[in-house]
């Protein structure tokens, strides 16, 4: 509870009546704790206009930042085994498939689209870390490989945008080895010259990093995200050393030639704009 909960809601309440003030009219910012009205934080693409927080967006609202409102075509994947391995801890995996499915309205944690960015048609994948972190399966290594095949098929660049904590445990083995299954299909569109850019947004580690995120031919990243393969807690654990404040964040990376270029959300269609650009010519 915070002054926020016991304070300024009982007063606009008191002020309007309850069913007058929605639930999300505020949003707190977890970095800075400023609280932001929706309507602001909505116009300036869920950023904190305090201390440049970018909040997680939904694949819907990345694919209108990018293409537009219905600008685009969202892509169906075939269906994948959902629980290979019969998993349960303390619930069973397939039921925790179908409450991120009920909650997220999606299938799984990769969202697929294809539209048009200033004349170049381009294959756009999204990881959405509201879907169990955006952990990676079998059904996430599937999609990438399906949309790299597409983006080499129709000889278009392929763009991918990462959020995630990892590969997914309740697929175990099965979840691993979608590392070098993705990898593979990044190097075909290497070798046949299609751009790969990679996006890398809040957070991206684990096995996401350490396989297909960190090969992009140009890789972007937006303001302030954390970026790694372990927690700063653990490396600092192992080598018994203090890592820097920023460390794992994209501007240190890029200050240490890890990633191309950092750029805020608002600047981020017209940046991914002219790489493309750039690589298509």
């Amino acid at each position: 509870m915070n002054w926020l909960t016991n304070f300024v809601r009982p007063k606009i309440t008191s002020l309007f009546g309850k069913k007058d003030v929605p639930d999300n009219l505020w949003k707190l910012c977890p970095v800075c704790e400023k609280m932001i009205y929706q309507k602001e934080l909505t116009e300036n693409l869920y950023v904190c206009n305090n201390c440049n927080y970018h909040f997680n967006i939904t694949p819907k609202k990345r694919f209108e930042l990018i293409f537009g409102e219905n600008n685009y075509e969202i892509i169906k994947l075939e269906k994948t085994n959902d629980d290979p391995l019969k998993f349960k801890d303390t619930k069973k995996y397939i039921d925790r498939l179908k409450e991120y499915r009920k909650k997220t309205n999606q299938t799984d944690a990769l969202v697929i689209g294809s539209g048009t960015l200033n004349n170049n048609k381009i294959i756009v994948t999204i990881l959405s870390f509201d879907f169990m972190g955006g952990s990676m399966g079998k059904a996430v290594g599937e999609g990438i490989v399906y949309a790299a095949k597409k983006a080499l098929s129709e000889r278009i660049p392929l763009v991918i945008f990462t959020a995630s904590g990892g590969a997914r445990m309740q697929e175990g083995i099965i979840s691993l080895m979608q590392m070098p299954r993705t990898v593979s299909a990044v190097e075909i569109l290497y070798q046949n010259k299609i751009p790969y850019i990679v996006v890398l947004t809040n957070p991206t580690t684990g096995g996401v990093t350490a396989s297909f995120a960190m090969l992009g031919d140009i890789t972007i990243a937006e303001s302030g995200s954390i970026i790694g393969f372990a927690g700063k807690r653990v490396i600092q654990d192992t080598i018994r050393e203090e890592l820097p404040a920023n460390f794992q964040k994209a501007e240190y990376l890029k200050k240490n030639g890890m990633i191309d270029i950092v750029v805020n959300r608002q600047k981020l269609t017209s940046t991914l704009s002219s790489v493309i650009n750039h690589l298509v010519k």
